[in-house]
């Protein structure tokens, strides 16, 4: 149970995380159990699993450990940098596009909406003006019960004036019992399907206005009603829905094959592509403790004992060949 950690980032570790991490360091390895109420360690790749004996964690070396995090800090420095450059670079024809259109008694084509309270305002509008299409993508893992009972009403009207509702999870959401549950209790014509990944949230009503994060931590949006700009985006959640499983009403199994489940076939592609632990737990929508227990039984079951052995091992198993 980590009921009692707080979230926080790599450059405020905890005292109880630094208390942990000294006492691994000293003994040279720490019972997994014992480092359950400081996730953060295994988050911060300070403590990793031992692959012979999940039972155990094992301290990375101080002196390795700091240049790699001051890394991390740096390169998220630099990818927000170039998110917003290429945002900027990708709207700009866009809104030359939109120079001269429109009156002043019209909604302009592109809104920038500061601050949660603005962006859920925003939402609530176009949700009770919706009358036929609510699309969405819902990234990460399973949504919080308390923002599934906010939304749900909102929801249950649009459906009961005849919407259709369709939402795109990632493949961790699948067994999630808070989202499962959300949908059981909608009336109407709601589906949902999930993907290993899927873009930014994305919210499309009626093919008319558009939501979509314009900053890391979502506290700031932009509301799209730009014809070309929602069409594309509405386009684009099709064409990912087509590729994806459907989870309700329609749940589909997906079982292994020689060993290797769905989830962790998506992981040997992007080992392969050379990305991080973490990365790769972005990408997916899980935690990097769940990605590491999954490419722990990846290289398990491929009979690989280090991480340069088990990109060959990937290769050579021929387990990412389309079938």
């Amino acid at each position: 149970m980590t009921s009692g950690h707080v979230p926080h980032t790599v450059e405020q570790l905890c005292e109880p995380g630094l208390a942990v991490y000294a006492h691994a360091l000293r003994e040279g390895r720490i019972l997994s159990a014992d480092a359950e109420q400081t996730p953060c360690l295994i988050d911060f790749g300070l403590l990793h699993p031992d692959p012979d004996d999940m039972r155990w964690l094992h301290p990375s070396a101080p002196t390795a450990a700091l240049p790699r995090l001051l890394r991390t800090f740096e390169d998220r420095v630099e990818e927000e940098q170039r998110l917003e450059a290429r945002l900027a670079s990708a709207f700009e024809p866009f809104i030359a596009m939109d120079a001269g259109l429109g009156s002043a008694d019209e909604a302009p084509a592109i809104t920038v909406l500061d601050g949660l309270e603005r962006i859920n305002a925003a939402i609530d509008r176009a949700t009770r003006d919706s009358t036929e299409e609510f699309l969405s993508v819902q990234p990460g893992g399973t949504r919080p019960p308390e923002a599934l009972a906010e939304a749900f009403p909102r929801d249950q009207a649009m459906l009961g004036r005849g919407c259709r509702m369709r939402t795109l999870y990632q493949h961790t959401t699948r067994h999630a019992m808070p989202v499962l549950g959300y949908f059981e209790q909608l009336d109407g014509d709601a589906e949902a399907r999930t993907l290993d990944e899927v873009t930014e949230r994305l919210f499309v009503f009626d093919r008319t206005v558009a939501f979509i994060p314009a900053s890391k931590d979502r506290s700031v949006a932009l509301e799209l009603r730009h014809p070309a700009l929602v069409e594309y985006f509405a386009t684009t959640f099709w064409r990912l829905w087509r590729l994806a499983t459907p989870m309700w009403p329609r749940a589909a199994l997906q079982p292994s094959e020689n060993g290797i489940t769905p989830r962790q076939r998506a992981i040997a592609t992007l080992l392969v592509e050379g990305l991080t632990d973490a990365e790769i737990a972005a990408r997916l929508g899980m935690n990097i403790r769940t990605a590491r227990v999954h490419i722990a039984r990846l290289a398990s079951t491929l009979g690989s004992h280090s991480r340069a052995q088990l990109g060959f091992s990937i290769g050579q198993s021929g387990i990412l060949s389309p079938s």
